[in-house]
């Protein structure tokens, strides 16, 4: 499955955001939980306009990683729902932007609009594309017990399972050992 570079990568972020989460980190605490967290989840992303790096601003991100999370996972319908209401509550106007390094792309807040708020709206934008392709089941849970990581799919057949090479490997270690346990051990002779 491809998307457009520009959805592809808002939707690999809200991946990376959403998986600070304590049940779904690598680390198993809350990755999201102090100024410094937030400006190491930002280091390699290439966010232009406002970044205030103060408690208010972590605050926001939280509660968009919150919001990011349950979308997430809503079906088609009541995701549109959630998405026109970001849309609408930051008075999205949907521009073509060129910056940096990157091509033609769409931006929908002004570059002083708060972090979160732009976090929201390109998450939005990106889940537009998802939507209008009918591709929601692209956006995934991880299948590996105990994780509530989120994952993106764009494999050709849609098989992706795990949200991390770490999860896979661990659940395959569990289904080895029970095909193991559930094998029968042919009985010894006994020695005389």
């Amino acid at each position: 499955m491809h998307f457009a570079p520009d959805t592809e990568e808002a939707l690999e972020f809200v991946v990376l955001l959403a998986n600070t989460d304590p049940g779904a980190s690598r680390s198993g605490r809350d990755e999201l939980e102090t100024l410094a967290d937030l400006a190491a989840l930002l280091a390699p992303i290439p966010f232009t306009g406002r970044i205030d790096g103060d408690a208010a601003e972590l605050a926001d991100v939280r509660q968009t990683r919150a919001l990011l999370r349950r979308v997430w996972t809503l079906d088609r319908d009541d995701a549109v729902v959630e998405v026109n209401r970001m849309l609408r509550e930051a008075k999205a106007l949907p521009q073509l932007a060129r910056h940096d390094v990157s091509d033609w792309h769409l931006h929908a807040t002004v570059p002083e609009a708060p972090l979160g708020e732009r976090m929201r709206v390109e998450a939005a934008l990106a889940l537009i594309d998802v939507i209008r392709s009918d591709e929601m089941g692209r956006l995934r849970s991880c299948e590996a017990d105990g994780c509530t990581g989120l994952l993106l799919d764009l494999s050709r057949n849609g098989s992706k399972r795990f949200c991390s090479v770490r999860c896979g490997n661990r659940m395959n270690m569990i289904a080895f050992r029970e095909r193991k346990a559930g094998e029968t051990i042919p009985p010894q002779p006994a020695h005389e």
